[in-house]
């Protein structure tokens, strides 16, 4: 019977309730649990898959090929059990959209539909689907207590506190304790309200999680025990670490696992973290340092790639290589050239939408083809590779995706349904593909070619990977681009591109699907892993020989 642990904000938002509940999802599975985790998000949007990357940051990709919120990326880098999918990550639209569907249908027999019961009932539901068979379930309410948008979820989650049971539910509220410099003095007053507010709806928390600049000291620890009624030993200081994988311990130290535990009634074994001690030794030891430019488009808010961010890190963890990531516009590339990535030991560049600096992405493909710096595409780093390669090897004057010049005189890479024959009949795709409507999302076969950096790199020839993209590298372009020195390395069940390389280069590799989705510190992912050791040997000056052909 799946007991529940729901995860508020308050004060401001962007406090880390996401990795507050992946930390704490992390502690209850290294006592031996299983876990499950959801997010609850308040806005109307269905899912976040048409919001832009600068107000929301990274889309992130289940294995059923969900799009989803960023924080479900924290919950699967730091737990195994906790594998998202479609009932992992509802919105308030989300909700309405069914709620609404079944009034039109009649499901609720001419009744008046109210927010209460009809959409607290969806969400309730919902969580219970999302729940699974796991022992514990983490559920994120995002937003912050007080906004508007929030209240139908904090009802769904009082409500159920009642239906189950006090001994099957934790309610977790995290909130800021900020410092004033100027007085050197703490304030707790925001925390106080913040808990009168939530306790204003009918939740008392069981535990406050305050985020701080430095640890909070027990005199302050115990004036917000006071005034909220939480118990001191559930004030758990959460102050500002300079790695995300030092949180685990921090919380099992301050026995934020233990009092769950005690609440739901739970006898379970000690937390063994040495998995996450391993972690934090290698990054804090590491016996290289190199440079790694990722040219993009949404550099300005860095949680628009934190998926692949991580990844590289966790790259890095796994070869002991200490990985400086440079962020660069790729319209900066245009504007100013290929001056800073001079510098670089490797270059990334990641997917995107819309045609603003890929000449600039262009560019930087050239740039590392022609100078023999490792090189790794994803997605539209892809794509772009492609076109690089057609238009300078292949001699296709023009080239370029239809999705950025419909009139291009030779589209590499272009939709499905555009792809021509010499007789002018549309090539059908084949019917195994899925394109989730108009995409191709979630996770899929790949068979890579013997003997390839690709296959080398995963060590198998039979992979599976996340997609999440539209447009596709047009077959008929195949053998041109092969002849002028371009490899697929990687094709799908229904012969589409996945992955290409190029022989004569140390490294040059560049895939389809997004492989970040996959990474986690304590695993790493063979691409990356493979792409940082080809990157700390090429600042070392000990490049590999050339994969062969």
């Amino acid at each position: 019977m799946t007991s529940y642990v729901f995860i508020t904000g308050g004060v401001v938002s962007s406090l880390g309730k996401g990795i507050t509940s992946a930390c704490l999802g992390a502690i209850l599975e290294a006592r031996g649990l299983t876990i499950s985790m959801i997010k609850l998000d308040p806005y109307i949007n269905v899912d976040p898959g048409t919001m832009s990357p600068f107000q929301h940051g990274e889309v992130f990709v289940t294995h059923d090929g969900t799009e989803t919120d960023l924080d479900l990326g924290h919950y699967e880098r730091f737990v195994r059990t906790a594998r998202g999918g479609r009932h992992s990550n509802y919105t308030t639209g989300r909700i309405y959209e069914s709620v609404i569907a079944k009034e039109r249908r009649g499901d609720y027999l001419g009744a008046t539909v109210q927010v209460i019961p009809h959409i607290t009932d969806e969400i309730k539901q919902g969580v219970k689907k999302g729940a699974g068979d796991a022992d514990i379930c983490l559920v994120e309410i995002g937003g912050t207590v007080g906004d508007i948008e929030s209240l139908p979820f904090l009802e769904a989650i009082r409500q159920m506190g009642i239906e189950l049971g006090r001994d099957r539910v934790v309610y977790v509220h995290l909130t800021l304790v900020p410092y004033i410099s100027t007085s050197s003095e703490i304030k707790t007053k925001p925390t106080q309200h913040s808990v009168k507010e939530l306790r204003s709806i009918g939740i008392q928390p069981d535990i406050l999680v305050c985020r701080s600049e430095k640890p909070l000291p027990s005199e302050e620890r115990k004036k917000i025990a006071l005034f909220t009624n939480v118990p001191e030993k559930a004030v758990i200081s959460a102050w500002d670490r300079d790695d995300l994988y030092k949180i685990p311990a921090m919380m099992h130290d301050q026995g934020l696992d233990g009092i769950v535990a005690r609440q739901l009634g739970l006898d379970l074994p000690e937390a063994d973290l040495h998995e996450w001690d391993a972690i934090v030794a290698a990054k804090q030891n590491p016996t290289a340092e190199v440079n790694v430019a990722m040219v993009g488009k949404y550099m300005d808010l860095k949680d628009s790639y934190i998926s692949l961010v991580e990844a590289l890190q966790h790259g890095g963890i796994h070869t002991s290589t200490r990985v400086n990531i440079h962020f660069i516009e790729s319209r900066d590339i245009e504007e100013q050239g290929v001056a800073r990535l001079e510098s670089m030991d490797g270059i990334v560049v990641p997917g995107g939408f819309g045609d603003r600096g890929i000449e600039g992405k262009i560019e930087t493909v050239r740039f590392a083809r022609e100078n023999g710096i490792p090189y790794l595409g994803i997605c539209l780093g892809m794509q772009v590779a492609v076109i690089e390669a057609a238009r300078n090897l292949a001699g296709l004057e023009g080239a370029m995706s239809t999705e950025f010049n419909k009139e291009t005189p030779h589209p590499v890479i272009a939709l499905i349904t555009e792809w021509q024959d010499h007789t002018g009949d549309t090539i059908e795709r084949s019917e195994q593909s899925n394109m989730g409507g108009t995409m191709r999302l979630g996770a899929q076969a790949v068979t890579l070619q013997e003997g390839s950096l690709a296959a080398r790199s995963y060590g198998n020839t039979n992979i599976e990977e996340r997609h999440r993209h539209r447009y596709e590298v047009n077959n008929n372009y195949r053998d041109r681009l092969s002849d002028a020195g371009l490899i697929f390395s990687g094709l799908s069940v229904d012969d589409l591109v996945e992955m290409i390389e190029i022989s004569d280069h140390p490294y040059f590799l560049a895939s389809q699907f997004h492989p970040e989705f996959t990474s986690n510190p304590r695993d790493g992912h063979p691409l990356f892993k493979s792409f940082i050791s080809a990157v700390r040997e090429y600042s070392e000056g000990e490049l590999p020989e050339a994969a062969e052909a």
